[in-house]
């Protein structure tokens, strides 16, 4: 999902690539590499008063790999962080901090022009099960001695119209 919440505070990520998509917009699956817009929505109106930073970090934690952005702590009063950078394939994390008290710590983790294995099943998983079950019912069929001697009584009608 795309919002975050800590305890009542919420906030929402969207990420839009322009060149890609004009009117698509993203939030955790990023579907190419390149220029990416990010926008951090404060949903909940005390945040829009703490001082918020915000890190961008390749790879799975945003402590331990190499920093893309960095906005130094400041106050959004309208609710909006905007951001823009250039993704390369991989894995990203974002970390929001509110310096409030206590700090609120918010991570989205982003996957950019990645397959998402688990969606792809999801979606085969449907048509898989209908094929599997069409064949079980046509062999048991084909398989039945009753459809076996219907298949026979219409051969027989067949030549016998034939015949006349």
């Amino acid at each position: 999902s795309c919002m975050r919440r800590i305890g009542e505070n919420m906030i929402h990520l969207s990420a839009y690539q322009p060149q890609v998509d004009e009117e698509g917009h993203y939030c955790t699956d990023i579907p190419k590499a390149g220029n990416t817009i990010l926008v951090i929505d404060l949903v909940d109106p005390s945040l829009r008063e703490m001082p918020i930073a915000v890190k961008i970090a390749k790879g799975n934690n945003a402590s331990e790999g190499e920093v893309i952005a960095n906005l130094r702590s400041t106050t959004y009063e309208d609710g909006v962080i905007s951001t823009q950078s250039t993704f390369d394939q991989g894995k990203y994390t974002i970390l929001v901090t509110a310096e409030g008290i206590p700090p609120l710590n918010y991570e989205y983790h982003l996957r950019v022009e990645m397959i998402n294995y688990a969606n792809v099943f999801r979606a085969a998983i449907g048509p898989t099960v209908g094929i599997l079950l069409t064949l079980l019912l046509g062999y048991k069929l084909l398989r039945s001695k009753r459809f076996r001697q219907w298949l026979t009584s219409r051969g027989k009608k067949k030549a016998q119209q034939d015949e006349t």
